[in-house]
């Protein structure tokens, strides 16, 4: 199956009912809440639609999706020699991302990966202000996912919540 471009979440246009990455709980968030999330302002999803034959009608299969809204930290938490104000600083936070079942073992979850924090880039490049990007990771199955990228930091003592600096996703 061939893919299109990552695109923000349009449930008449998307097929999430059968998006399944075995995981329920990100399962649901995107049959569920994703959209609706987005018309309250709270995070934006994007999917990677299949892509559809000329005149084809009906919902496309999505092979990934990942999920990012702001949010901010205390400047202890944040891992950099940077001199940051005394009171929360912002960034960006990967909510969600998951690989259809179907799909994974194929390279699309550093495909996913990368074009999310491209995205979150582009995001800060535009004037969305964010020192960098956090993540709380669901499983040590993700945990092991993101570890193999080597730009991650794990947050004081946390090693599920991750950050990784803007300045080095310029460099991706």
């Amino acid at each position: 199956m061939a893919f299109a471009q990552f695109v923000l979440l349009d449930p008449k246009q998307h097929d999430v009912k059968n998006f399944d990455c075995g995981k329920s709980e990100m399962n649901l968030f995107l049959n569920r809440y994703a959209d609706k999330n987005r018309k309250l302002g709270l995070s934006s999803t994007w999917v990677l639609p299949e892509k559809l034959s000329q005149g084809e009608v009906k919902k496309a299969t999505i092979g990934a999706y990942y999920t990012l809204a702001t949010t901010t930290v205390c400047r202890e938490q944040i891992p950099t020699d940077k001199k940051l104000p005394g009171y929360p600083v912002p960034v960006v936070l990967l909510a969600r991302l998951a690989v259809n079942g179907c799909f994974q073992k194929q390279g699309l979850g550093e495909k996913t990966l990368v074009s999310t924090l491209r995205q979150c880039v582009s995001l800060t490049d535009r004037g969305l202000p964010a020192l960098g990007v956090i993540l709380d990771v669901l499983d040590n199955d993700a945990l092991g996912f993101y570890q193999r990228f080597d730009v991650f930091q794990a947050i004081t003592d946390e090693p599920m919540r991750l950050f990784v600096p803007m300045n080095v996703l310029r460099q991706i």
